[in-house]
């Protein structure tokens, strides 16, 4: 597996996103003895960036990850997020990581975000309690979330920003217009959460049929209101470049993402191992210049990536 750097931080070139594991995604419900399985298995692989959050249950998607990298604390780089539960203000950011390290059963966080920027504190004052819990050891680097441009600047100008995690694939294409510019000048990663359109760009979703009932992605936007048939012109056309390029349409979403320069780490979320191996299987896959100007020409998807609210909450 190669590796990129986000600011100062190491980290492989794909990552393991496991709220999957816990929430959202669970359908018939949680298999923790799998998903730790699949953690282990990451490690063989070198896809040693795993990414949670205090969100994610709440809690217990952490609590499950300090079960599964016990004994081998040092073989990961750990990310988590904290503010949608806690907060954002200074007392309440650090009450929040020293939860996330009780719960992830470790000494330090390597990637601490801002799950949302906070529009009732200044992000100068979370971004200083980062900068003092930097200080303390208990945090290695910080990031942001769904943060806007102006944001971002006034965050790295308290404490260099290490990653800003956004989603980002072949149908949400929204930080090429400004958040990507001011990463390359500020020197800050980009870490794509939803590489694969939430299963979309699978190729496997063709109807709402074959998901669980208590599924977000059947509210979603992009899913309803006759969206989602407009949608598959996308995954119709990753799949018909993966079968030239021999690959996967999982494996050719994650390879045209990694040919959009250095400092791009992508997190695809799974619980199996199997489709953790084909994703990182993509890692060795290398499309063609003409097959990567024929995806970037892909029109935009159709619906908002998020419901109203969740809309309200992003590029603040």
């Amino acid at each position: 597996m190669r590796t990129t750097t986000l600011g100062g931080l190491e980290v492989p070139r794909i990552g393991l996103g496991v709220m999957g594991m816990s929430a959202y995604y669970t359908g018939a419900g949680r298999d923790d003895a799998e998903s730790i399985r699949t953690i282990h298995r990451a490690r063989d692989l070198g896809v040693t960036h795993l990414d949670t959050a205090e969100v994610y249950g709440p809690y217990v998607n952490e609590e499950l990850v300090g079960r599964a990298i016990r004994g081998r604390r040092d073989d990961y780089v750990i990310a988590t997020k904290f503010g949608l539960i806690s907060g954002s203000r200074p007392a309440a950011v650090r009450a929040a990581a020293d939860g996330s390290l009780r719960r992830l059963g470790t000494d330090r966080i390597d990637l601490y975000y801002q799950h949302r920027v906070d529009p009732g504190t200044p992000i100068e004052e979370t971004a200083g309690a980062l900068s003092e819990l930097v200080a303390a050891g208990k945090v290695r680097h910080i990031g942001l979330s769904e943060a806007s441009a102006a944001t971002i600047r006034r965050a790295h100008a308290v404490h260099p920003v290490a990653a800003v995690q956004t989603e980002y694939s072949l149908w949400t294409r929204d930080p090429e217009a400004e958040i990507l510019p001011v990463l390359r000048e500020l020197g800050i990663g980009l870490v794509p959460y939803s590489p694969l359109g939430h299963g979309f760009l699978t190729g496997t979703i063709r109807s709402l049929d074959g998901l669980d009932a208590t599924d977000w992605r059947r509210t979603n936007p992009r899913f309803t209101g006759g969206n989602l048939a407009r949608n598959l012109r996308l995954a119709d056309e990753v799949r018909a470049v993966a079968a030239e390029a021999g690959a996967t349409p999982a494996q050719v979403a994650l390879a045209w993402l990694l040919a959009r320069g250095e400092a791009v780490a992508p997190i695809p979320g799974t619980k199996r191992i199997d489709r953790l191996e084909e994703n990182t299987a993509a890692d060795r896959l290398r499309l063609t210049e003409a097959q990567l100007a024929r995806l970037t020409a892909l029109p935009a998807a159709a619906g908002a990536r998020h419901d109203e609210p969740g809309m309200a909450a992003v590029n603040l």
